[in-house]
């Protein structure tokens, strides 16, 4: 389950210490100024958040070598010719003011982006550009529209994204096999039976698998909140956000 806005995270910080630092607050505070946190902020933001760039430029029709070339050197100016200077705190969604400014990339910058050679850039972001192809080539077929191809990547990787931090603590504390037997109870009610084989695999008590899910899915939540904060700019837009990425994926509201 997700916690409610007031809901100590693990740590026992309230939310809004965390949220006061979070990605995008500190971009949208800094966008005026040279900070070197906002900087390296966007440019975290941007690592974790490229594949539903990439995906998008795919959708347009473009090679995948033209969409490699065109979102490499997205990023290049997005990171190095201030774009962020353009957001407004208003209309504060990060993914919202990716889409745009990579539409406008689109459209008037990509005859030039297409004769840069691949790498010629200054910024360079850490992304595998063959396993980007290969994960687009496992895509579905669909008749949506490329914008919401983007915001179903965008839910995706954000989710994979607090997956990844709750595997990493679990590894962290010498929980790592617990983590790997109980993350399929995340989304989904247990059937009939099912704590009872996964207690016997892990010598505990069904009544202690039951507890342990329980918490999983409270730490899951804290860290999805977590995440969606980095991309918003104010608290209240949060549960809206929730609500929309969770759609979006056909999950369970209760998360």
């Amino acid at each position: 389950m997700v916690p409610s806005e007031g809901q100590q995270s693990a740590g026992g910080s309230p939310a809004k210490q965390w949220f006061t630092t979070t990605h995008w607050s500190v971009v949208l505070a800094a966008k005026q100024s040279s900070s070197p946190d906002g900087a390296a902020a966007l440019e975290l933001l941007c690592r974790t958040y490229w594949y539903p760039l990439y995906a998008y430029v795919r959708r347009q029709g473009y090679s995948p070598e033209d969409a490699q070339d065109l979102t490499q050197a997205f990023f290049e100016q997005f990171l190095e010719k201030g774009s962020v200077q353009l957001a407004d705190r208003g209309r504060g969604k990060f993914r919202s003011f990716l889409l745009t400014s990579l539409k406008h990339f689109l459209t008037h910058e990509w005859e030039k982006a297409r004769t840069l050679k691949r790498g010629g850039g200054h910024v360079h972001l850490s992304w595998d550009q063959t396993s980007a192809e290969s994960q687009y080539q496992l895509e579905p077929v669909s008749e949506l529209k490329p914008e919401k191809i983007f915001d179903q990547r965008w839910a995706l990787a954000l989710f994979q994204q607090a997956l990844a931090r709750l595997r990493q603590e679990y590894a962290a504390t010498g929980k790592a096999p617990q983590f790997e037997e109980l993350k399929a109870f995340l989304t989904d009610a247990a059937e009939d039976g099912g704590y009872a084989e996964v207690a016997a695999r892990l010598d505990m008590p069904p009544r202690s698998v039951a507890v342990a899910v329980h918490r999983m899915r409270q730490r899951y939540g804290e860290l999805v909140r977590e995440e969606i904060a980095h991309t918003v700019a104010s608290r209240g837009e949060i549960q809206e956000e929730l609500r929309y990425l969770i759609e979006l994926v056909g999950g369970s509201s209760s998360l």
